[in-house]
């Protein structure tokens, strides 16, 4: 099932004789979901023939993990006073860490959940 993109992705691909380049804004869709071997997301414009994109991105877990642990690094140049992102992101987090400790099937739940815990 695919939902509405809420802000904003840029994607780009280079080979040594070719870039392709795609912006997916909020009239775009998404899907993101786990398989058996990591993790998947697509992203789709809808459009005319020359508007319309579309992108399916396949990451296996221990990849998916150590980009996680990257993001982690680098949470210090992420600008304090970002409250509205910083909040966002930490409540994706705690869903996806709720969930992955089998708190509840639903990733909203499981987030106020993780959170309730944590207090």
């Amino acid at each position: 099932m695919t939902k509405p993109v809420p802000d904003k992705a840029e994607v780009a691909i280079e080979y040594p004789d070719k870039f392709y380049i795609g912006t997916f804004e909020r009239t775009s869709r998404f899907e993101a979901h786990l398989e058996s071997n990591g993790i998947s997301l697509k992203l789709e414009r809808p459009g005319s023939d020359n508007e319309r994109k579309s992108i399916y991105f396949h990451v296996n877990y221990e990849l998916f993990a150590e980009i996680l642990r990257d993001l982690a690094t680098t949470v210090a140049a992420f600008p304090a006073d970002d409250l509205a992102h910083r909040e966002s992101l930490t409540e994706a987090v705690a869903a996806l860490h709720a969930a992955l400790l089998g708190l509840s099937a639903k990733p909203e739940i499981a987030a106020r959940a993780y959170n309730a815990s944590e207090t």
